[in-house]
């Protein structure tokens, strides 16, 4: 059976660890408890008392050629040490570059080209932060708005590779993906969203898989965008089944990071997850 997790996010710090909900594992991002000491730590070492915690990081950039802030993985291997994570993962992203002299952060998950200098650019990254952290590290597919220049291989491809040669897992966001086929559709692609998403999960080999990710993304009239900001729609999960089967009964994560809503709804979508799992008709909340 797949373990069923959520993301913990600050509204629901204090319900959380008073109600207790029968869950296999929480989310934190990472960034959230570096530095010493404080109200946010002290609060997620209790839920550690309770539950399994996944680390999820958003600001490694690891596809970045100016390579990973020392400081940065510093902190997060002092968080590994005070938390012992079940899993701790981050984004086949860039972020961080040297302008006009000065290192600065862009703030935002950037696409790397799925090409050979940017693979062995990512390569040694993520060996680096596993070398620092002693464990496997699991890198994240993103939802990209455009294509950057440079690609000349699929994603898949150059995701399983990077697994062949580093080690780590991958964490494979069924929800990005199926953005990224949506937008592809706007922009003229020919092959059916789902159909497209399928043959991507087919294409990752199921050993390479160690955590799936769940979300909801709004449509604009130009574009879709990756928000977590409601309820996963029925494709997703359609999606999401299909990933099981195709990687075995790996973790799911409901991630829901804005316009969050009662801890309730989100505790529902763990529900419609376990049942898909189980292969059983999702009953009404």
């Amino acid at each position: 059976m797949s373990a069923i997790g959520i993301g913990w996010r600050h509204p629901h710090y204090g319900e959380l660890l008073e109600l207790r909900p029968a869950l296999d594992f929480i989310e934190v991002h990472s960034e959230n408890f570096f530095g010493e000491g404080g109200a946010a730590l002290a609060l997620l070492a209790q839920a550690r008392d309770t539950y399994p915690v996944s680390l999820h990081g958003v600001g490694l950039a690891l596809g970045s050629a100016a390579g990973v802030d020392a400081w940065h993985l510093d902190q997060l291997a002092r968080l590994i040490d005070r938390i012992e994570p079940a899993r701790v993962s981050d984004h086949a992203c860039f972020a961080r570059a040297l302008v006009n002299g000065s290192m600065v952060h862009a703030a935002d998950l950037l696409p790397i080209p799925f090409n050979r200098e940017a693979l062995d650019l990512l390569s040694a990254n993520v060996q680096r932060v596993q070398d620092r952290l002693a464990r496997p590290l699991l890198v994240e597919n993103l939802s990209a708005y455009i294509e950057p220049p440079g690609t000349d291989r699929s994603e898949p491809e150059f995701l399983s590779e990077l697994a062949r040669r580093t080690g780590c897992q991958l964490l494979v966001d069924v929800n990005n993906i199926y953005v990224n086929a949506l937008n592809a559709q706007v922009r003229g692609a020919d092959a059916d969203p789902l159909v497209a998403c399928r043959r991507w999960l087919d294409a990752i080999p199921p050993e390479a898989v160690g955590e799936l990710h769940v979300a909801g993304h709004c449509a604009t009239e130009d574009i879709v965008i990756d928000d977590h900001g409601s309820r996963v729609c029925d494709a997703v999960w359609q999606l999401h089944s299909h990933a099981l089967r195709r990687f075995g009964a790996v973790p799911t994560l409901i991630e829901w990071d804005t316009d969050i809503p009662p801890l309730a709804v989100l505790l529902d979508e763990g529900r419609h997850a376990r049942a898909l799992a189980a292969d059983r008709p999702v009953e009404a909340a």
